[in-house]
């Protein structure tokens, strides 16, 4: 429990569960999406309470990202990246195939509420890296698609796709959004706005309410972890025996093949009764004599 205390006081904005919550206070989400495009927005409500598919978002109900539409129903989707993860299993960087994975669930979820989908709203997946995912320096790589044959023309389904990148040393971006990113990186309060962010984040912590869902969650995750583990330990033993019977199968065949050999069968008839390669036989056979 203590653990868990320390953990909750030394929480910072790159935590999934602090920036989801500071980003559900309106203003300081409005302010971001607002310098971050340079467009001025009326409103913003926060659609996640709506969604149908919030199991393929979350871990166990979890939910990491933060989903809100603005006054012109323009839809945007932020989510905070700490760690740069690959899959193990292909050795290759998943955040590009999670874009792609957030974009469709949520064309998804607005075509089931029954959106003609030639009226899907635009929609922006807007990811806060803590590291630059290209190396290429810039503060924010924005991806819309384009024609391969002709670079100038933009097929216009109003999807977008932002990689902010709050190591970056080159770039437009506004001095909210730099000192933002200087927030993001050394807890480095700058400016109004940061000192906002700050402010929520010191009220959070002194909210027991909040500190009892921290507690919860990270519970749940740890139960997830276990069970996780569990899994694995089953599924090892489980290999080991299947892997210690076929040694010890190999083993016994082995034994049958010498004691034959001695019975003086030939190496046809003794690969046929112990269902050996006739090179092994052939082998275990240069051993004998």
């Amino acid at each position: 429990m203590q653990d868990l205390l320390t953990k909750f006081e030394n929480l910072t904005i790159q935590s999934d569960f602090i920036f989801k919550k500071v980003m559900s206070r309106k203003r300081i989400c409005k302010h971001l999406l607002e310098e971050l495009l340079q467009i001025e927005i009326a409103d913003i409500n926060y659609l996640e309470a709506e969604k149908t598919l919030e199991p393929e978002y979350t871990s166990r109900g979890i939910r990491l990202d933060i989903i809100v539409a603005d006054d012109k129903n323009t839809h945007y989707n932020l989510e905070m990246q700490v760690k740069n993860n690959k899959n193990p299993d292909t050795d290759t960087y998943v955040l590009p195939k999670r874009s792609r994975y957030y974009q469709a669930l949520l064309d998804i979820d607005l075509l089931q509420k029954g959106q003609p989908y030639d009226l899907l709203p635009p929609t922006f997946i807007i990811f806060i890296c803590v590291f630059d995912f290209f190396e290429l320096g810039s503060y924010v790589y924005t991806f819309k698609k384009r024609c391969l044959e002709d670079l100038e023309l933009e097929l216009p389904d109003e999807a977008t796709t932002m990689i902010l990148n709050t190591k970056g040393t080159h770039g437009n971006i506004s001095e909210d959004i730099k000192s933002f990113y200087d927030y993001v990186n050394n807890h480095i309060v700058t400016t109004d706005f940061t000192k906002q962010i700050d402010d929520e984040i010191s009220y959070l912590k002194l909210d027991t309410k909040v500190r009892r869902e921290f507690m919860l969650m990270e519970a749940r995750l740890l139960d997830e972890r276990r069970e996780g583990e569990a899994v694995g330990i089953a599924k090892g033993k489980k290999i080991g025996l299947v892997e210690g019977e076929a040694i010890g199968l190999a083993k016994e065949k082995l034994a049958t093949a010498k004691r034959l050999f001695s019975m003086g069968l030939s190496v046809q008839d003794i690969a046929k009764a112990t269902s050996l390669p006739i090179e092994q036989v052939e082998a275990l056979q240069a051993e004998q004599t």
